[in-house]
């Protein structure tokens, strides 16, 4: 039983983590290269602004807007399940692997499998799958013992190990390929959000409408996982078969995500540790949290990357790393 004190708490959150978001959108929307005065805002969304105006923010700004969002509560979704079934605080689809060898996934079909462009946004997500699933069963497989079960700070390791390895297979698969398709995969590594059409949010949606409620109706299985395994396995949870089923959850979030927003990390281990220390860490409370500040962070960032400098910007997974890679060294050197 929750107590009432902790469900307002976190209803209090709640509305104002949409309330940062929508601030967050606002001024995303009236800034960037193309520039659309605030006091234009409302008028365009009620057709009353020009072609101009309509064009930047119907067709570049809100689908850009829409894909940060759903990213970013992908991936922070992903890293909850992962820290759940590893019962590691260090657990991030970025971290360990699995976006390494989602990215691996999108290069092969990229480079070698042509497709055509109304069918290449939808096969895209199912190509970053494939890689994340074989990375992460390989690293389970590599982090599991018959005798201990799965070992959490051998997970992490075997996931850098991974991850540093995937990175050297995506230069050797590059080394000869086209100088287009170069550029193309060197923006994906710097995490440069680059499906920003609408149709990138219709690829992208799925996977969370699928995905979002089997992660909350498996809430109190992560709850017992979290725990050790031996309590996990007296109430009755079958520990292999969960972990397998959520890692599973786990890998099509961070793919689906990072398919169409590239190379980010540290927003899956943020996100769900600020949510944890706002309202503890029952997956039914800090769940919905961990999915606004994730989409949150990846919002922020990219807004940011958008206007430092430039036309191009900064890529939001750098920023999103600057921000990260500190609180990582946090988060280890408490662990310490």
């Amino acid at each position: 039983m929750i107590q009432s004190a902790l469900l307002k708490k976190q209803r209090a959150f709640f509305i104002g983590l949409m309330a940062l978001i929508v601030l967050t959108a606002i001024i995303g929307m009236g800034t960037g290269y193309a520039s659309l005065s605030f006091d234009r805002l409302i008028p365009t969304f009620l057709g009353e602004g020009s072609f101009k105006e309509e064009f930047i923010l119907f067709s570049v700004r809100l689908p850009r807007l829409a894909i940060t969002l759903l990213a970013g509560m992908a991936l922070a979704l992903s890293g909850a399940i992962l820290q759940g079934i590893t019962r590691n605080d260090l657990a991030d689809p970025g971290i360990i692997g699995i976006n390494s060898g989602a990215g691996v996934g999108v290069a092969v079909f990229f480079l070698f499998f042509p497709v055509e462009a109304g069918s290449f946004i939808y096969f895209l997500p199912l190509a970053a799958f494939a890689g994340a699933l074989l990375t992460a069963l390989a690293i389970y497989l590599f982090s599991y013992s018959r005798s201990g079960g799965l070992q959490p700070v051998k997970l992490v390791l075997t996931g850098v190990g991974f991850s540093m390895a995937l990175s050297g297979v995506m230069i050797v698969l590059i080394s000869s390929a086209e100088r287009t398709k170069v550029d193309f995969i060197a923006k994906w590594l710097a995490g440069n959000i680059w499906g920003t059409d609408w149709p990138f949010v219709w690829a992208l949606l799925p996977w969370l409408i699928l995905f979002i409620p089997f992660t909350f109706y498996r809430a109190n299985r992560l709850n017992l996982l979290s725990l050790n395994q031996p309590v996990a396995i007296g109430v009755g949870v079958a520990v292999e078969k969960e972990r397998l089923l959520l890692l599973l959850a786990a890998a099509a979030l961070a793919a689906s995500a990072v398919s169409v927003t590239g190379g980010i990390a540290f927003v899956g281990l943020m996100a769900p540790h600020i949510a944890k220390a706002l309202v503890g860490p029952r997956h039914q409370l800090f769940l919905p949290l961990a999915l606004l500040i994730g989409g949150w962070l990846l919002l922020l960032a990219d807004t940011l990357g958008r206007n430092a400098g430039g036309a191009d910007g900064l890529p939001a997974g750098i920023v999103v790393s600057l921000i990260g890679a500190p609180y990582f060294m946090y988060l280890l050197l408490k662990k310490a």
